[in-house]
């Protein structure tokens, strides 16, 4: 692809996937299922192409792309297969005896309609695919917005989605600032964003102008805890890990790391060895910086550290490499605490693990944290005293690969969920339908809401203390004495119903079919 997407060609996409989406075409579950298939072989029969893209964009090696790129995608389009009847079937609600049992409530799995989805450069065929993958199972159409500085990978994106998807749901656009601006300016049913928190605000702005939803991906100053308890050498192998891999350039990657003093010297020295370890066999293999303007930013803030550059800081803006560099002796106005790295560059913060939390705490939440402790007193108290989007203990990274769990952020890192159901959820509109029979109209539950009203009715309305709380309880009485169980409130609630219903048959004409219902539920 030699240029941007042009105007013409944005205005046809877009016209067409509104179209489309109002035909009712990607409600039906097998078209979905047709399309998640096609997902399959996009990527099955084009991985080696998919994986030199990568290469050429971030000089990933192939191992590391399949791990990050390939293989969840390929999870994701299973598991969507596997669950899509459970999750588009209509849920019904506990809804009691009159709109449930009575009026057939239920929830309706209805597709939010056309989804813009803007992907991120530093896992550039994940971080599109995976909501897209959401997005055709929950029956949206999509517009992919790739990252214009993976230029590999947003090319052979646009060269393969129109040859395995259908075209007239499902397309790809291309542009850089001005262009996605633009498309801003449109208006979509759904905007999911993956990117920095500076563009987002630029993202939200735009949104709020239509009242579009949207998900925010994003990520943050992502801490790491180590405490005296910690097995060092493997809290140091897992860091230097995270932060090597995609050369740090990762949302969840570890940014800073809070070790206790008396661990310090030993975690420096252990961290140090693994970052040499890694980079020992290939050097050249480590994935680069993704462009100049990233590289200067990350050469810069290490330039005006105030900190002690203690391992690594080799450096070639010719290639874009950076080297696994520890910083030790930060102070929290250092340069290299002051942003998101994103980058291989490691500060090391002396702290124990109380005055750590302390200082999360007061920072934005992050999109992970991460704990390295034995004590499981000491990893409670950290996580009770902080907030982020997820938390993984004695690793890294592993919640977010969670089987059937939600994955985002909070505040600062983000809104919104996704991965699994979570996806399929974020790109729906839950749709509560209720068909009261027509009996109802003739009793009082129906019947009274009609004027001129009688003042009699309310005594009909009163809504009564059922859990037999007492005014006057303390604090400490809370966490003695349960409420009711649940089970029992509705067997009690559903008897008396029954009763009033009965009472009342003799001066209606109810369908048998209902009077059915009611002599079941009381064994009659």
């Amino acid at each position: 692809m030699s240029a941007f997407t042009s105007p013409a060609e944005f205005d046809d996409a877009y016209t067409t996937l509104f179209r489309t989406f109002a035909s009712g075409r990607t409600k039906d579950l097998a078209w979905r299922k047709w399309q998640l298939k096609q997902v399959w072989w996009m990527f099955d029969e084009n991985e080696a192409a998919i994986l030199a893209a990568l290469k050429s964009d971030l000089n990933r090696g192939e191992f590391e792309s399949y791990l990050s790129d390939v293989r969840g995608i390929r999870e994701d389009v299973i598991r969507a297969l596997k669950n899509i009847d459970k999750w588009a079937a209509d849920d019904i609600p506990d809804a009691g005896f009159i709109f449930g049992t009575l009026s057939g409530a239920r929830i309706k799995k209805e597709p939010l309609g056309v989804a813009l989805i803007i992907g991120a450069w530093n896992f550039p065929v994940l971080l599109i695919i995976k909501p897209m993958i959401a997005a055709i199972a929950a029956g949206c159409c999509a517009m992919l917005k790739p990252s214009e500085l993976s230029h590999a990978t947003q090319n052979l994106l646009a060269e393969l989605v129109p040859k395995y998807l259908d075209p007239s749901a499902i397309r790809v656009v291309t542009g850089g600032p001005h262009e996605t601006q633009e498309i801003l300016k449109r208006r979509f049913n759904h905007i999911f964003f993956t990117g920095s928190n500076k563009i987002a605000k630029f993202v939200t702005e735009a949104a709020a102008k239509h009242l579009t939803p949207t998900v925010l991906e994003l990520g943050g100053q992502g801490p790491a805890v180590v405490t005296a308890k910690a097995n060092v050498d493997l809290a140091a192998k897992r860091i230097a890990y995270v932060k090597y891999m995609n050369a740090g350039q990762i949302c969840l990657s570890v940014n800073h790391v809070f070790v206790d003093p008396s661990v310090h010297d030993e975690f420096v020295e252990r961290l140090g060895f693994w970052f040499n370890t890694f980079i020992a066999e290939k050097p050249g293999n480590m994935v680069r910086i993704v462009n100049e303007r990233n590289w200067d930013r990350l050469t810069g803030l290490l330039d005006r550290s105030n900190g002690k550059l203690v391992h690594g800081g080799k450096k070639d803006r010719d290639i874009k490499y950076l080297e696994p560099t520890i910083v030790t002796d930060i102070g929290y106005d250092d340069s290299l605490f002051s942003e998101e790295l994103f980058g291989p560059i490691c500060p090391i913060i002396k702290a124990d693990y109380k005055t750590a939390y302390r200082k999360i705490a007061s920072m934005e939440h992050p999109l992970a944290l991460y704990i390295f402790s034995l004590d499981n007193k000491e990893v409670e108290e950290i996580i009770a005293h902080t907030n982020s989007g997820g938390v993984t203990v004695n690793d890294v990274l592993l919640h977010i690969m969670v089987p059937n769990a939600p994955f985002g952020g909070v505040g600062d890192s983000g809104h919104g969920y996704y991965h699994g159901k979570y996806g399929f959820d974020e790109f729906t509109h839950l749709r509560t339908v209720v068909s009261p029979p027509m009996f109802l109209e003739k009793l009082f539950v129906l019947g009274m809401r009609y004027p001129p009203f009688k003042r009699s009715n309310i005594s009909k309305m009163v809504v009564k203390n059922s859990l037999g709380f007492k005014k006057g309880e303390t604090l400490e009485d809370q966490r003695k004495r349960p409420l009711v169980p649940a089970w029992s409130r509705k067997a009690a609630g559903m008897v008396a119903m029954v009763a009033v219903m009965l009472a009342v048959m003799d001066k209606t004409k109810v369908p048998l079919g209902y009077l059915a219902k009611l002599k079941n539920l009381v064994g009659l």
